[in-house]
């Protein structure tokens, strides 16, 4: 879903990132409110720096108060032992992201309905500001936070997957069936369904008003939700084709393994050049000795590679790269979600015995499973 993204601070014990995108609605927010607030306020025509101080706090405070929303879902889903890997700001948004399925309706119930509540308790906290005697641009700021607020609670909770709307409905239809798979099938072709009448609105708004800026933006929007509610369908049919599958069903046997007494210069010769991957396992007579990554690497200069081995280098290998042969495939999957590992050295009392891809698991799961749209 992202791309390159930065970590900017951690809340409540979440990481907080910004996508590369971020930055660009985060201009156009800030233009967007200047403009709007010399435009609705003839006070502040002739004050153009008020208004682009306006349009940046507005940006920074609206931006802070989506992630006020999605660290409500993230601390309820913390509370029903939902694993969360943090919460990413990007182009469309925010989102909370969560690297295993809610355990039961009623905590799919509560961690969908949590953010809205957070929003609608900013958004009254905001109006409530913007009553209090105090300079227009102040007062006139907070009235837009709270009205922006209350707009995104109403647009949060139509009851499209994976809005927050469409995740309450699951969880009404999960609870109603007792069939997870079903509900997400039914609220993921409304959320399709939802998305491709965005894009049509888009079409029309381009074709009939003229609104060039707004029909694109509206097009991106419903072609973002269509895809995610089809993707989070298709993730789900990918979790159950998994379950009951042990890791070592998946794994080779035949893990490329780096010798320790290696040098730097002939990993990347004869290893990295030739097999690609950013993760080796440091081995000997069977024995995991440690891990070394193309990271490493590149923190030792060229000219040193030839006089340093991979021992030197190697770091012990941690429970984020590893995994033991009887764990199950859906868990061995979360971590690679949690941690971006594509690949997972396989442990069996200290000995490599395998190594688990995810190119070998989407095999099998593309061979279980029929992905449906």
């Amino acid at each position: 879903m992202f791309g390159r993204r930065f970590k900017i601070f951690r809340l409540a014990g979440f990481d907080v990132h910004v996508d590369v995108s971020w930055f660009l609605i985060a201009f156009i927010i800030v233009w967007s409110l200047a403009t709007m607030f010399r435009t609705a306020y003839p006070s502040l025509a002739d004050r153009p720096g008020v208004c682009w101080a306006m349009g940046l706090i507005g940006m920074l405070l609206f931006f802070f108060s989506i992630v006020l929303h999605e660290l409500a879902h993230s601390v309820v889903a913390r509370q029903f032992g939902v694993h969360m890997k943090g919460i990413t700001l990007f182009i469309f948004g925010g989102v909370a992201e969560m690297a295993d399925e809610p355990p039961s309706p009623k905590a799919e119930f509560w961690v969908a309905i949590a953010g809205p509540i957070m929003s609608v308790a900013l958004a009254c906290l905001f109006l409530a500001g913007s009553r209090i005697p105090q300079p227009l641009p102040s007062a006139a700021l907070l009235m837009y936070l709270g009205v922006i607020n209350l707009v995104l609670v109403v647009f949060n909770l139509i009851p499209a997957f994976p809005l927050d709307g469409g995740r309450v409905l699951r969880s009404i239809l999960w609870a109603a069936r007792g069939n997870l798979r079903w509900a997400t099938k039914v609220t993921s072709r409304i959320g399709a369904f939802f998305g491709m009448a965005l894009i049509v609105w888009g079409l029309l708004r381009i074709a009939f008003s003229g609104n060039i800026l707004g029909g694109i933006w509206m097009i991106l929007i419903g072609m973002f939700l269509r895809q995610a509610a089809q993707m989070s369908y298709q993730q789900l049919l990918l979790r159950r084709a998994l379950e009951g599958e042990p890791v070592s069903r998946f794994m080779r046997t035949d893990p490329v393994v780096v010798p320790p007494q290696t040098t730097v210069a002939d990993l990347v010769d004869r290893y990295v050049y030739v097999h690609h991957h950013k993760l080796y396992p440091v081995a000997s007579n069977g024995d995991l000795l440690g891990c070394i990554t193309t990271r490493r690497i590149k923190e030792l200069p060229r000219e040193e590679w030839p006089r340093h081995t991979v021992a030197e280098l190697a770091d012990q290998c941690t429970i984020d790269n590893t995994i033991s042969p009887e764990t199950d495939a859906t868990e061995a999957l979360a971590k690679m979600s949690r941690t971006g590992a594509s690949r997972l050295l396989v442990v069996d009392h200290g000995k490599l015995v395998g190594v688990l891809t995810l190119k070998d698991l989407m095999r099998f799961m593309s061979s279980k499973v029929e992905l449906e749209p």
